[in-house]
C-alpha cells in the first residue's frame, strides 16, 4: 500500500526561528507524522534572520531559477534547503532578495509589520506550489500553519485545482493565536487574481485583516484545527458555521497521533471528527 503524503506549509519551524506554539509543532508534528509511516515533505520561509551557515542551508539549484509575476514585476524564486538530521527531516526554504533579506520575520525590530507582507505572502504561498510542482510529488493533505500561509487553499481550490498533482489533494488549516494588528495592503485582492482566481474569490478580503485572511482559508479548506488553546471567538463561530470536519485543541502529548488520526477521516470522507 501507497504510503499517504502530507505536505506541510508552516509560518515558523524550530530551530530555525525561537520556540513558540507555532514552530514548535511545525517541527515535531512532521517528524512524528513520519515515524507512523507517512511520506513529507516540509516548507517554510527563508526569512533574513534564519542563520544558513548554522543550519547549514543550501541552495537546490534545480528547483531555483523560476519567476514568480506579481503586481507585473518578476521575482526571482529560490529554493534552499536544511536537514534534521535527528529527525532524518529535510525542510525546504522558499527565498527571494526583495523579500526575504531582511533580518526579521513579519515585522521590524519595533514591531512595525511590513508595508509588503501582502506581496510576500503571495510570493510564498505561490513559491511553495510551483516548487512542489517541480519536485512531481502529489500530497494527498496539504497542512498549512499560520496566517502566512492563509492563500495556499484558495490557490488549490482554484488555480491549481486542474493540476493532475493536486486534484486529490485534501486541505487541513490550522488556526492559531498568531493575529496580526493592521489589514494588509488592499492592493492584495489585484495582487492575487491569476488564472483561476476571480474577485468574488477574493471579496472576503476587505479590508485585507487577519480575520477575513483567516475566513478565506477556512472557507476553502476541507478540514480545520484549532491550534491553539485560545483562537479569536469570531473565528471560532466561523469554523463552526462550515460544517467541515474539525480537531479542537489537542494538547503536546496528544497532537500527533490525533492529527494523523484527522488525516484518515479526511481522506475517508468523514464529516463529524470533533474530539
Amino acid at each position: 500500500m501507497e504510503k499517504t503524503k502530507v505536505l506541510y506549509i508552516s509560518q515558523e519551524i524550530s530551530p530555525y526561528l525561537p520556540d513558540s506554539e507555532m514552530s514548535v509543532i511545525g517541527r515535531n508534528l512532521p517528524q512524528g507524522v513520519q515515524e507512523r509511516g507517512r511520506e513529507i515533505r516540509t516548507f517554510m520561509p527563508r526569512y533574513g534572520c534564519v542563520n544558513e551557515r548554522r543550519n547549514q542551508l543550501h541552495e537546490v539549484i534545480r528547483l531555483s531559477g523560476m519567476n514568480l509575476i506579481i503586481d507585473d514585476t518578476d521575482h526571482p524564486l529560490i529554493i534552499k534547503v536544511a536537514s534534521i538530521q535527528c529527525a532524518r527531516m529535510q525542510v525546504y526554504f522558499i527565498d527571494n532578495e526583495d523579500y526575504f533579506q531582511r533580518k526579521c520575520t513579519l515585522a521590524d525590530e519595533n514591531g512595525v509589520y511590513f508595508d509588503d507582507n501582502d506581496e510576500r505572502l503571495i510570493f510564498f504561498t505561490r513559491g511553495v506550489l510551483e516548487t512542489v510542482k517541480k519536485l512531481r510529488w502529489s500530497p494527498d493533505i496539504v497542512h498549512c500553519h499560520g496566517w502566512f500561509t492563509s492563500l495556499v487553499p484558495l490557490y488549490l481550490k482554484k488555480a491549481y485545482r486542474e493540476d493532475p498533482l493536486f486534484q486529490q489533494s485534501r486541505i487541513v488549516y490550522s488556526v492559531y493565536n498568531d493575529n496580526f494588528p493592521e489589514p494588509l495592503n488592499k492592493s492584495i485582492r489585484k495582487k492575487m487574481i491569476f488564472e483561476g482566481i476571480t474577485d468574488k474569490d477574493v471579496s472576503v478580503l476587505n479590508p485585507p485583516s487577519y480575520i477575513n485572511l483567516s475566513k478565506l482559508a477556512i472557507a476553502n479548506a476541507d478540514g480545520l484545527i484549532i491550534g491553539s488553546e485560545s483562537v479569536d471567538p469570531v473565528l471560532k463561530d466561523y469554523i463552526m458555521e462550515q460544517n467541515k470536519p474539525v480537531l479542537k485543541y489537542q494538547t503536546a502529548e496528544e497532537y500527533v497521533d490525533l492529527y494523523s488520526d484527522f488525516y484518515d477521516n479526511i481522506l475517508n470522507g468523514s464529516i463529524n471528527v470533533s474530539k
